[in-house]
């Protein structure tokens, strides 16, 4: 897998994933376990979603 989440994204990311899983807590519902895609993806550093669409925000990647 060829990295495809940059720098800003992956921040993003994880800003997006914390606050879903707290809003999870907050609101005694299981739709913050969501939360955990957001966070995956920026710590792995790759999006299913912008691999077929050859997408990338990666800036070492773009050629």
């Amino acid at each position: 897998m060829k990295k495809n989440v940059g720098g800003f994204d992956k921040i993003a990311r994880i800003i997006l994933g914390i606050v879903i899983i707290g809003l999870g807590f907050y609101f005694k519902s299981w739709w913050g376990a969501v939360g955990i895609i957001p966070l995956f993806t920026a710590f792995i550093g790759w999006c299913p979603i912008y691999a077929p669409f050859k997408m990338t925000t990666d800036k070492s990647s773009k050629e």
